[in-house]
């Protein structure tokens, strides 16, 4: 018998509202300073009977708190409210080509726990799937993982926690946890994010029509999302407080790719297979990519990259990046990746020139971190908490 994940379910009781989630998250991006119910009233359009009906219903389940008192322009002083963050937590999974991430977020989004371990996903799905069972077992302090060393390597258990992470972690570092309400799992596309099944994952065919959602939900008993590990980031990265409101995540690693922001909603398209970047063709005779077409940006960048020619590959990547300011007219272009990351500003630098050299005017910044598909994919959980 399987044994139980501890506090989990697909909806926190408070979440039966739209207005709720509203409220939830004036009260997440206001951080700890706090809100106060008149100000709620008057950014959500809701009457103030209404608002105190859902505050008082939000505090009475443990997700807000009082968060003192703010002077007031005539009458008594306002009260002022906080969300919860330890009032819940969502698990988000990168799978990546070559390195698993799991991490532990709470209701901001935070990391209060993180595991690393390397990973093969031509494995295949099974020995795969039972390293992530095991690290999210292990995260959430549910006992130890069940294969510490197995086919995909030994485990980093270390992180912003220390080591010390996981459920029980986070109640040490701030009181009691709240639920788990869902594990997000992003890998690379294509894949069907409706169904839950990857497609012909480049490289990897072998991941073709898998049920990972299903089969992760059912062995961890926790409601799961699958995306696109370019969409989760993008998803992250529009959700932070004065994101832009267009803008594409281009995201250089194992893979080349890019996720869509426009209007301050994610584009997946109708197949979720908005964003495939790193497969425009741009050299028709060039060489063959593991996507079946010749000359893609992706295959062309990463060969740069392993020839040390780093300027080259920003101007590829430059290139891509200027066909989507171009196609989708958005506001800036947003780096990141690990390859992005090894070395930034050749990377910022090149693809704002390329931009710069066609008369373009988005801005261009390396503006994800290491973590940031793995925060992504517990965002594909925490988002509709707020209503996102």
């Amino acid at each position: 018998m399987k044994k139980d994940l501890g506090p989990a379910g697909a909806n926190l009781p408070a979440l039966r509202s739209h207005n709720a989630a509203l409220v939830l998250d004036l009260l997440r991006t206001a951080g700890g300073p706090g809100i106060s119910r008149l100000e709620l009233a008057d950014r959500t359009g809701l009457t103030p009977q209404a608002v105190s009906k859902i505050t008082a219903r939000l505090r009475a389940e443990g997700l807000v708190t009082e968060a003192g008192r703010r002077a007031s322009t005539g009458g008594k002083p306002r009260t002022v409210l906080r969300l919860v963050p330890s009032a819940g937590h969502a698990v988000g999974v990168h799978l990546d080509r070559d390195e698993l991430t799991v991490l532990l977020a709470d209701l901001t989004g935070a990391t209060v726990a993180e595991r690393r371990r390397p990973l093969d996903l031509g494995s295949g799905a099974g020995p795969v799937l039972d390293a992530v069972e095991s690290e999210v077992r292990a995260l959430l302090n549910r006992g130890p993982a069940t294969d510490p060393t197995g086919p995909t390597g030994p485990t980093d258990p270390t992180g912003p926690t220390g080591g010390a992470g996981g459920v029980a972690g986070a109640a040490a570092a701030g009181g009691a946890p709240g639920a788990v309400v869902g594990i997000g799992v992003a890998m690379p596309g294509p894949l069907d994010h409706r169904a839950g099944v990857p497609g012909r994952v480049t490289g990897f065919p072998e991941w073709d029509g898998h049920p990972v959602r299903d089969e992760l939900a059912r062995r961890l008993g926790l409601p799961v999302v699958l995306d696109k590990d370019t969409n989760a980031a993008a998803l992250g990265l529009a959700l932070r407080p004065a994101a832009p409101g267009s803008f594409a995540y281009v995201h250089l690693g194992t893979g080349l790719g890019a996720g869509l922001v426009l209007g301050g909603a994610l584009l997946r398209g109708d197949r979720t297979g908005a964003g495939e970047l790193g497969h425009q063709t741009v050299r028709l005779d060039g060489p063959p990519c593991g996507c079946g077409g010749r000359g893609c940006l992706e295959v062309l960048c990463l060969a740069a990259v392993a020839r040390g020619d780093l300027g080259e590959a920003a101007r590829i990547l430059g290139t891509g990046a200027a066909n989507l300011v171009r196609l989708l007219d958005i506001d800036q272009v947003l780096l990141g990746g690990r390859v992005v990351l090894g070395a930034p500003g050749a990377f910022e630098d090149g693809v704002r020139a390329v931009l710069a050299g066609l008369g373009l005017p988005a801005p261009v910044t390396v503006a994800a971190g290491p973590r940031a598909v793995a925060e992504g994919a517990a965002w594909l959980i925490l988002g509709p908490i707020f209503g996102q």
